[in-house]
């Protein structure tokens, strides 16, 4: 339940709380006993949802065939954008009848073996119902952008290339 909370320009904002589990399911028997020994394999749990498979990406020893999490985030933001965009288009009566977003996460990895992610980029491809629609519904992508919680909360930019169509 969200809560109230005062901010810092006297306006009453509200919080939100998520929680999930992570368990690590990578232990062959000998556990943390060297670095090759276990497996980076874990579930990630929530109240609900079913569970996800994870793992590390493969260039740190994880199983390819289970999400990680660069592509968990990358996953996020893509989502979150989508979400609010098609919340803006509604409002502003654009009618999307087309929504898919090839997004592109890039991590860089320092010379201590810590990492950053530098960008990801959206290209996210609309179809809208008719020619008219294209402008404003390109044009939303921007405030779509501004209002993503997730792009808000993280350090790196997160850029769209958007391709908007009609439909026909």
């Amino acid at each position: 339940m969200p809560s109230p909370v005062p901010s810092p320009g006297g306006t009453v904002a509200r919080t939100h709380s998520y929680d999930v589990s992570v368990t690590w399911t990578g232990n062959r028997g000998t556990g943390t006993s060297g670095y090759r020994a276990y497996d980076r394999d874990h579930v990630v749990t929530a109240d609900g949802p079913p569970a996800i498979a994870a793992s590390s990406d493969p260039a740190f020893r994880g199983d390819p065939r289970r999400w990680n999490p660069e592509l968990e985030l990358t996953a996020a933001l893509s989502q979150c954008h989508m979400l609010w965009y098609l919340h803006l288009c509604a409002v502003a009566g654009v009618t999307v009848t087309s929504y898919a977003d090839d997004a592109h996460g890039v991590m860089e990895e320092a010379a201590d073996g810590s990492g950053r992610f530098t960008e990801v980029v959206l290209r996210p491809r609309v179809t809208v119902a008719s020619a008219g629609m294209i402008e404003a519904a390109a044009a939303l992508h921007g405030e779509a952008s501004a209002k993503c919680f997730i792009a808000n909360s993280v350090n790196f930019p997160v850029r769209h290339e958007p391709t908007v169509i009609a439909d026909g």
